[in-house]
């Protein structure tokens, strides 16, 4: 009789890693619920701080790792042929899907009229510490020394230094070959420590969603009920109408196995609240779909901090209609347009990280709307960053499946066998494989 190993064991038993955070899910929901209800403030203590702790980790690898992998994108794309096409595919394809969710977002907003009889006023909304405006945007995008970006976590600044670090590598050649080793390196250990974190998740789930209702309630979602609702109806659409439609008529793929391939980066998301965190994972997703690595390299570290279709598409479109109807402000044709151009064009705002602050001030400032409206949805703000960021991650994973299949660089085989789980570490042989080679 055969006895089964202790690994073969421990394997048959292993909690699938999407159900350990739906079991995240309903014990935060649970013990948020408890700690309000009973008022149990050390509770909602631990809550916080499992909840801070968690998307501290997170954060605490941002910097480097948009840095190195930006750095490394960049350079990748010397293995692919027509980089240069691929690249500009990518960011048409960028801008297309951010300007079809921004014009749902507006639809939904004047369909229904979100600020509308939430029994809100002005004087509910306060002036947020720092706006964005174009200045500030487009001046905020050069750094004046190396190490502030890094400190003060500014990704935008960090995405230009890399970027520009990438491009000199490539005109140096050979010579900057030791260099582009070290950050291929530095990357790797970054997102093998991010690996570790990301296993915490369902931990991190736990305290996150337990402090937003601990801290919220339920109340506070029922007098943004009509704003809640849109702005998840208005992802919803975009992530499981638009994309599969885009799926199966432009890259003739199946949009249920894109979905099945992608889900573990959707779901991390949904939780993290961050592109950037997720994008390790994300990157692991659409190789899996079938995206060559070479080019899913360059286009989801890209994406993580510039393909922002819930944070900078949806929601700034029915924030702007929210605020503008609390403040009495009639907004025209000409806003609307002026929505959809800062939508697109300023998505890189957002950088991806936790929240879209910075996006929906660029937005209200461009229109001329009040910044106190800020002040009226950051309490709600991290019950929508749920489904802004899955989102997020899911145009991010989208994207270069389409400009793949639509350059003939898709691997059909990977995508239809994609699976949604082991979420592991990247496998070693993967990492070690030869470059795929890429239609001319």
């Amino acid at each position: 009789m055969s006895v089964s190993s202790p690994s073969s064991f421990a394997k048959y038993f292993k909690v699938p890693f999407w159900a350990q955070i739906l079991a995240g899910l309903v014990l935060g929901v649970l013990l948020g619920w408890l700690a309000r209800s009973q008022d149990i403030s050390w509770l909602v203590t631990t809550l916080e701080k499992v909840g801070d702790t968690f998307i501290g980790l997170l954060k605490l690898a941002v910097a480097p790792l948009v840095f190195f992998a930006i750095l490394v994108s960049i350079t990748n794309l010397r293995k692919v042929n027509n980089a240069a096409r691929l690249a500009s595919r990518t960011l048409l394809w960028f801008m297309i899907t951010s300007l079809i969710a921004v014009a749902i977002g507006l639809v939904i907003g004047l369909v229904t009229n979100p600020g509308s009889g939430t029994g809100l006023t002005p004087a509910d909304g306060s002036r947020p510490e720092h706006t964005g405006s174009w200045i500030d945007f487009l001046t905020g995008i050069v750094p004046t020394d190396v190490i502030t970006p890094f400190t003060e976590l500014n990704v935008l600044q960090i995405v230009f230094m890399a970027a520009v670090a990438g491009i000199a590598a490539l005109q140096l050649g050979e010579k900057a070959q030791p260099i582009l080793n070290l950050s291929e390196s530095v990357l790797e250990l970054l997102q093998k420590a991010l690996w570790w974190v990301i296993r915490l998740a369902p931990l991190g789930t736990v305290g996150l969603i337990g402090k937003a209702i601990a801290t919220y309630g339920w109340d506070l979602i029922g007098k943004y009920a009509t704003f809640t609702a849109d702005i998840y109806v208005g992802c919803a659409i975009v992530m499981f109408v638009v994309y599969p439609t885009l799926l199966a008529t432009v890259a003739k793929a199946s949009p249920l196995q894109f979905f099945k391939g992608a889900w573990p980066a959707i779901q991390l998301a949904f939780v993290s609240r961050s592109s950037v965190g997720t994008m390790p994972l994300t990157q692991k997703v659409t190789e899996r779909l079938g995206v060559p690595k070479e080019y899913a390299s360059f286009a989801v570290p890209f994406g993580a901090t510039t393909k922002m279709d819930g944070c900078a598409a949806v929601y700034p479109a029915i924030a702007a209609i929210f605020v503008a109807q609390i403040f009495g402000i009639d907004l025209g044709v000409g806003d609307y347009l002026l929505i959809a151009f800062v939508s697109v064009v300023g998505s890189a705002a957002t950088a991806g990280l936790t929240g879209a602050t910075v996006m929906l001030t660029l937005t209200l400032s461009t229109l001329g709307l009040p910044m106190e409206g800020v002040g009226l949805l950051l309490a709600i703000d991290p019950i929508l960053d749920m489904m802004r960021t899955a989102t997020n991650v899911a145009g991010q994973a989208l994207v270069p499946v389409i400009v793949s299949a639509r350059e003939g660089l898709l691997d059909r085989k990977a995508y239809d066998e994609a699976h949604a789980s082991p979420i592991d570490e990247p496998e070693r042989e993967k990492q070690d494989a030869e470059p795929v080679p890429v239609a001319a």
